[in-house]
């Protein structure tokens, strides 16, 4: 544990999410090194590949995300999944260590979590990798 706390704001913003269902993204980040914060946030209009544009190429950065596919007998799915974002070549010792040790924190603020993706370059985010139907699926019966 870091010591960084939570904005209550990101549980509010956790709840819009997967209550409302009115956004695509939530992108959180540490500010001075003493508390969560949201960075910004996409409506549900925006697609995967706007979240990945927002992400930071040299920073850490956690996300919720509603991820939307098709099931493999055709039904529409959607997934809330956490994304811990942590360029391994671009950011400080530092920074990764706080982002690692801080993400238990808010993550307990997220229940009901159905995927967690840990991203350490652009190709971890690659939509066919990381979200695949049977991944989540394969994370679901493992739960």
């Amino acid at each position: 544990m870091s010591g960084v706390a939570v904005n209550d704001g990101c549980v509010d913003l956790y709840n819009q999410i997967k209550m409302k269902k009115d956004l695509r993204y939530v992108i959180f980040k540490i500010e001075n090194h003493k508390e969560i914060v949201t960075e910004c946030q996409g409506p549900v209009g925006e697609t995967y590949k706007d979240f990945v544009s927002k992400l930071p190429e040299g920073e850490p950065r956690y996300a919720l995300v509603d991820y939307e596919y098709t099931s493999e007998d055709g039904r529409p799915q959607s997934k809330l999944c956490f994304v811990f974002w942590s360029p391994d070549d671009k950011t400080t010792v530092k920074d990764r260590m706080v982002y690692a040790s801080s993400k238990d924190a808010l993550k307990k603020k997220f229940p009901g979590i159905m995927k967690e993706v840990q991203a350490n370059d652009m190709g971890d985010l690659d939509a066919k990798e990381a979200w695949a139907s049977s991944q989540v699926d394969d994370l679901m019966k493992k739960k």
